[in-house]
């Protein structure tokens, strides 16, 4: 399939590193949110990013610009009728997502491959009642997307292997590690990683540690780059808690997976990490304190 031009739905944190890698490795990017102000701050976030890469010596100065010149917007997924591939990263919400697609589905030529980067989601359950459901893959990038290199390519009950293979394609032409997974709640990683969130806000719950000896503790003796509070912190808090609830849900409130009160809490109150200035941590121009 020949793709030129890649549309993401959602200029939040993974959406906008999408974006920036897409446009990084040489595609024609058509970025949507639902207004122009929060498209201009996205915009201004990717060139910072992108032109401090340059800045580092690891593109050049007219990479950088060739680059964010790839970048369009746009508040109308009709426009998204020139895309090939579009990627929705959209919040957590599976009515919402459902939404997007029925959306996308009518925006689109039936032959333009629909990707969720849902984290925990149903594919299958995505993709049903929109008609196009052989169209409709999961792509699951990791945060910070323009440095982690894991892709999970889900194939949904109804997804053609076709749509599959160009996919897992697409993610090595975006300088991705892809690997193929079954849709399964959590698919691998998030369903792996439940343990690490959840026993250590237990251990929090139970008064056996305060949030920087667990984190310190995890750093040092598993020889991790971050803590598991640091992590909630730098994904969002509202992001992780959300994938806790997805996965607890889907296997039928197993007690493996229950979510913390602690984390919902958090959340409650809007500090949802580094992108509202406070989480389990204080951020003050990137630093934590």
């Amino acid at each position: 399939m020949d793709i030129q031009t890649i549309g993401v739905v959602g200029s939040g944190t993974m959406g906008s590193g999408i974006a920036q890698v897409a446009a990084q490795s040489g595609f024609n990017v058509l970025l949507y949110d639902i207004n122009l102000k929060i498209l201009q701050k996205a915009i201004g976030q990717i060139g910072h990013y992108v032109r401090r890469s340059a800045e580092k010596g690891r593109i050049t100065e007219e990479e950088a610009e060739a680059a964010l010149d790839r970048i369009a917007t746009t508040t109308d997924l009709l426009d998204f009728k020139r895309c090939q591939f579009v990627i929705e990263a959209a919040p957590e919400r599976i009515d919402l997502k459902k939404d997007l697609f029925h959306q996308l589905v009518t925006a689109t030529p039936d032959d333009t491959i629909l990707a969720s980067n849902t984290s925990t989601l149903s594919i299958t359950q995505i993709g049903g009642g929109t008609g196009r459901p052989g169209k409709v893959v999961g792509m699951h990038f990791f945060n910070p997307a323009p440095l982690l290199p894991l892709v999970e390519v889900v194939a949904g009950a109804q997804t053609d292997p076709a749509v599959v293979d160009t996919t897992f394609e697409l993610a090595k032409q975006l300088g991705k590690r892809p690997i193929r997974v079954k849709d399964v709640p959590g698919f691998i990683v998030n369903r792996v990683a439940r343990p690490f969130y959840l026993e250590t806000l237990r251990l929090l719950e139970e008064g056996v540690a305060d949030y920087r000896t667990l984190d310190k503790l995890i750093r040092e003796g598993g020889g991790f780059p971050m803590g598991p509070f640091e992590l909630m912190d730098l994904i969002g808090l509202d992001i992780n808690y959300a994938a806790s609830v997805s996965v607890y849900e889907a296997y039928f409130n197993d007690p493996r997976y229950r979510p913390s009160l602690l984390q919902q809490r958090k959340v409650q109150a809007g500090q949802l990490g580094r992108k509202s200035g406070r989480g389990w941590y204080i951020y003050d121009k990137d630093k934590s304190s």
